[in-house]
C-alpha cells in the first residue's frame, strides 16, 4: 500500500487492543460525515502485537474514508443500519462497514462504524461474517442512544470491537475443521458405554437439533469437551463447523454469542457461569451441556427466544434512555424497565420430549463395525433424512396455508401426515425447517408474541 497516505490532523484518536495469539483484524473504525471537512475518522482500534500485515495510521484512515464516500445522499429509514462489504484487491484489504445516523456535537451525522481485514482472510471470515455484523449492530443501537444524549461512543463500541477482535483471534486457532473425521467422536466408540451413556448421548444430540444446532459443552476435561464438541459438529453443515470452536486447554475462552457449538472449560472451583445478555441475544436457543455431571438443558424453542429477545432489547435500550449519568451501564446486567417484562434467569430447561429419530439412530450406528465408513454413510443418511423431512414440513405447511395467507390449524393433521406424533420428533424437524425458513415457529403456533410451553402443548394437540 502506498506509504504517502497521511493521518489527518488534528490525530485521530487510537486503542491498540491485546489479544492472545494472532489476530487476523488489521484495525477497527469509527467515522462520520463531516458536513464541512467530509468523512472523518474519530478512533482507531487496532489489535496489539505482531502482525501479518500492518497498516499505517494514514492508510487506515484512507480506507475507513473509502467506506462514507457516497453517503452524503444516503436516504434510509429511521434508525435503519446498512451493511457493505467492500473487496479492495488492489489494497489487498477488505472492509466491513456499517453505515448508520447518529447525533454528534448536536448536528444528524452519517457514521461508519468498519472492520478492516487482510484479503487473504476473505475465506477465514465469510462464515463469520453474519455473527459480526449481528454482535455490531446491537452495540450501534446501544451507542445511538449515547450519542443522542451526548455521551461518549466509543467506550460502549470498544466493549464490542474488543470482543470481536478476541473471537476472531481464537477461531484462528481454535475453530473446529470444515470436514470431521468420525474417528474423533463419540460415534466411532466399540460399545455407546465407552465414553459416555446412551440416555446422556441420546438427549445431547437430539436437544442440539431441537435447538436449531446451536450448543455449549462445559466441563473440566478438554479432551472430553472436545470429544463432544465434535461429535455435535457432525449435524452440522460445513460452513455451521467454521462457525463452531473448540475449548482451549489451560484457560477457557469466555462464552461468544452467536457460535454454533462452543466448548467451555470451568474454573478451578468446578463452575462456569454464562452472561445472560449474551446467551439471550444468540439468534437461536441453546442446548447447555455438562460432560462432569452429564446433564442436558435446553432454552425455549425458537418463538419464545425470539420474543424475549427482542422484550430484553427494548428494555435494555430504554434502560440506556432513562440514565442520567454517562457511566456505563453494566451490558451483562438484567434491565427490565417494563414491568410486565421480568426475565427468567434460570433459562435453560430439562429436555421434556422425547423422540425417535435420534433414539433409532443411535441404537442403529453402533451395530455398525466402528473403524470404517459404514457410520459415516449412515449418519450423512441420517441427515439427508431429516433433512428432507424439512423441506416437506414446509412445503405441507405452504400448502395448507396457501402460501402464508391463512393460519395453520392442522398441526395434529401434520404429526400424522409426516410421521412425527413425538413431540420430539415435531421439534427436530421444525428446527431444521426454521433454519431453511425464519420465522416459521411463530407462524405454526399462531402468535408470533410470546407462547408459552404450556399454550404450546395445548396446542400441539390440536
Amino acid at each position: 500500500m502506498s506509504s504517502s497516505c497521511q493521518p489527518q490532523s488534528p490525530a485521530v484518536a487510537k486503542s491498540e487492543v491485546v489479544v492472545e495469539g494472532e489476530c487476523p483484524l488489521l484495525a477497527a473504525t469509527f467515522a462520520y460525515w463531516d458536513n464541512i471537512l467530509g468523512p472523518r475518522v474519530r478512533h482507531i482500534w487496532t489489535p496489539k502485537g505482531d502482525q501479518v500485515m500492518f497498516l499505517s495510521d494514514g492508510e487506515v484512515t484512507f480506507l475507513a474514508n473509502h467506506t462514507l464516500n457516497g453517503e452524503i445522499l444516503r436516504s434510509a429509514e429511521c434508525g435503519a443500519i446498512d451493511v457493505k462489504f467492500f473487496v479492495l484487491a488492489e489494497k489487498g484489504v477488505i472492509i466491513v462497514s456499517l453505515i448508520f445516523d447518529g447525533e454528534l456535537k448536536g448536528d444528524k451525522n452519517t457514521c461508519a462504524l468498519s472492520i478492516i481485514l487482510p484479503q487473504t482472510e476473505l475465506a477465514f471470515y465469510l462464515p463469520l461474517h453474519a455473527i459480526c455484523v449481528l454482535r455490531l449492530k446491537h452495540v450501534i443501537r446501544r451507542g445511538r442512544i449515547w450519542m443522542q444524549k451526548g455521551y461518549n461512543i466509543i467506550s460502549v463500541l470498544s466493549l464490542e470491537i474488543v470482543s470481536i477482535m478476541e473471537l476472531l483471534a481464537s477461531m484462528k486457532t481454535h475453530s473446529v475443521p470444515e470436514e470431521i473425521d468420525i474417528t474423533d467422536s463419540v460415534l466411532n466408540d466399540d460399545d455407546i458405554g465407552d465414553s459416555c451413556r446412551e440416555d446422556f448421548l441420546h438427549k445431547a444430540i437430539s436437544s442440539h437439533l431441537q435447538t436449531c444446532g446451536s450448543s455449549i459443552v462445559v466441563g473440566s476435561n478438554p479432551e472430553k469437551v472436545n470429544k463432544i464438541v465434535r461429535t455435535l459438529c457432525l449435524f452440522l453443515t460445513p460452513v455451521e463447523r467454521k462457525c463452531s470452536r473448540l475449548c482451549r486447554s489451560g484457560s477457557s475462552f469466555k462464552y461468544d454469542t452467536g457460535l454454533f457449538v462452543q466448548g467451555l472449560l470451568k474454573d478451578s472451583t468446578g463452575s462456569f457461569v454464562l452472561p445472560f445478555r449474551q446467551v439471550l441475544y444468540a439468534p437461536y436457543p441453546t442446548t447447555h451441556i455438562d460432560v462432569d455431571i452429564n446433564t442436558v438443558k435446553q432454552m425455549p424453542p425458537c418463538h419464545e427466544h425470539s420474543y424475549n429477545q427482542r422484550r430484553y432489547m427494548r428494555s435494555e435500550l430504554s434502560a440506556l434512555w432513562k440514565t442520567d449519568s454517562e457511566e456505563e451501564i453494566a451490558p451483562d446486567s438484567v434491565l427490565h424497565t417494563d414491568q410486565a417484562f421480568t426475565p427468567d434467569l434460570n433459562i435453560f430447561q430439562d429436555v421434556l420430549h422425547q423422540d425417535t429419530l435420534v433414539k433409532s439412530f443411535i441404537d442403529e450406528v453402533f451395530m455398525l463395525r466402528p473403524g470404517m465408513s459404514l457410520r459415516s454413510s449412515y449418519l450423512a443418511q441420517f441427515l439427508l433424512l431429516l433433512h428432507r423431512k424439512a423441506l416437506t414440513l414446509l412445503k405441507y405447511i405452504e400448502d395448507e396455508t396457501q402460501k402464508g395467507k391463512t393460519p395453520f390449524r392442522s398441526l395434529r393433521n401434520l404429526k400424522t401426515d409426516l410421521d412425527l406424533k413425538e413431540e420430539g420428533d415435531l421439534n427436530i424437524i421444525m428446527a431444521m425447517a426454521e433454519k431453511l425458513r425464519a420465522g416459521l415457529h411463530s407462524f405454526v403456533f399462531g402468535k408470533p408474541l410470546y407462547t408459552s410451553m404450556q399454550e404450546r402443548d395445548v396446542l400441539a394437540t390440536f
